[in-house]
């Protein structure tokens, strides 16, 4: 049974982590290839369900050691019907794969130090159905709502805690998310991206983004986030402000400064500098002490995600 799914902790203040760059760490610090850019089929075979293992484990021991509270992912960023069919999955086969990934989940959190006291939360991971980077295929809300349905209702039906949705490029993709997991029962994050001009690739500004969104939803999601940015992109776009701002509640940086389309077409991990990116998060919490979900995305390791801790957390 879900833990948390009535209660979530991470909104009672507390500083909970997540981990870093699941992708760009498998596939430019351990050699993987990964067709699609999808970590999922890795759980289909001992060796990929044990390098899965020991990628997180030094996550779990930092909340461990620092008492934080910890979002533990599930591997599905790619697992929804567009990707999933080009690896060859069908809708039953993308639905075992879902629960066999909040499974996985589950196992690592039963298996955490004794000493981890504090909540770990399971996040069932969903993606967009087009790139992580651009938003030139578009759906309209009602047709977002239908195409991540399958995916939700199979969280809804696991241990799962809650559903993020990662790396949201357009508004109606995300309202259709949030709309989908609320008739699931599920409680969803929505993880805006944005370019090094602070806005959504579809142009919108990010405050502008949060508001249509409830707007369109009655504010179902939980919260909201941003990764897959470096903090350079927008910590000047989040001055004072609204309503929105008390929405934002997690961060999720990139290592790299690069924009997206640089980071598209690099062929060496950029993994940045730990210890500045972990004083840009203070600085940030500074002017958003809200945000109290704290991680990494691309190009960031377990070193970023200490770092980060050493520069929010007291000790």
């Amino acid at each position: 049974m879900a833990r948390y799914r009535q209660a979530l902790p991470q909104l009672e203040g507390a500083i909970f982590l997540t981990d870093g760059g699941l992708e760009t760490h498998l596939v430019f610090q351990e050699g993987k290839e990964l067709p699609c850019f999808a970590a999922f089929p890795l759980l289909a075979t001992e060796e990929g369900r044990e390098q899965m293992a020991r990628y997180f484990a030094p996550y779990l021991r930092i909340a461990g050691e620092r008492g934080a509270g910890f979002i533990l992912d599930t591997p599905t960023w790619r697992a929804n019907p567009d990707w999933g069919s080009k690896l060859g999955y069908d809708a039953e086969g993308l639905a075992a794969v879902n629960r066999d990934a909040v499974a996985f989940a589950a196992a690592l959190r039963d298996e955490a130090p004794a000493g981890a006291a504090a909540p770990i939360v399971i996040n069932g991971v969903l993606g967009p159905r087009g790139d992580g980077y651009r938003a030139d295929a578009r759906m309209s809300a009602v047709e977002a709502e239908r195409y991540h349905a399958a995916q939700i209702e199979t969280f809804a039906d696991t241990e799962a805690d809650m559903v993020s949705a990662l790396t949201m490029t357009y508004v109606e993709e995300a309202i259709g998310i949030a709309r989908a997991a609320r008739q699931a029962g599920l409680p969803a994050v929505i993880s805006f991206t944005v370019e090094t001009d602070g806005r959504l690739p579809a142009g919108t500004a990010l405050p502008d983004a949060i508001a249509a969104v409830d707007a369109a939803t009655g504010g179902a999601p939980a919260y909201y986030m941003i990764n897959c940015a470096h903090p350079t992109h927008f910590a000047d776009t989040l001055g004072p402000g609204g309503a929105w701002q008390a929405r934002l509640r997690g961060l999720r940086a990139n290592a790299s400064t690069r924009s997206h389309a640089e980071l598209d077409a690099a062929t060496e991990l950029d993994a940045g500098d730990p210890a500045a990116l972990g004083q840009q998060y203070r600085v940030l919490r500074g002017t958003l002490p809200g945000i109290t979900v704290l991680g990494g995305c691309c190009g960031t390791d377990h070193r970023h995600v200490r770092a980060i801790c050493e520069a929010c957390l007291p000790d």
